[in-house]
């Protein structure tokens, strides 16, 4: 989270994606220390450095859990390289988009942030 900006990756986001993350962090944020304060700051944080992205869902359906459709979408409609998950198995098939599933800790290795 703390790369968020820097320059080192762009970071792509859709209304629904957005929406998710609040549900989620809404849910288990007290889990990690958050208020609802904290929830609003940090999304706000987000939006404000991330690209916004329409998305269309014309893909559907290709992946075999309906709820990460959204996300592919996002990376197709913003032509990302990389989709971070640690969900990759539900991915399959991604590559066919010229995207490269991988976890955060793949990710950081790819950018050069550890070795």
């Amino acid at each position: 989270m703390s790369l968020i900006g820097t320059g080192r990756f762009v970071l792509n986001i859709s209304v629904p994606l957005v929406l998710e993350y609040e549900e989620v962090l809404l849910r288990d944020g007290l889990q990690l220390g958050l208020t609802s304060q904290d929830v609003d700051d940090l999304l706000d944080a987000i939006c404000a450095l991330a690209d916004h992205h329409q998305i269309h869902f014309l893909l559907r359906p290709f992946l075999r859990d309906e709820k990460d459709e959204m996300l592919l979408e996002l990376a197709v409609a913003s032509s990302c390289d990389y989709l971070v998950t640690y969900n990759k198995r539900d991915f399959r098939g991604a590559e066919k988009f010229g995207i490269r599933v991988v976890d955060a800790r793949e990710f950081l290795q790819v950018i050069g942030e550890i070795a």
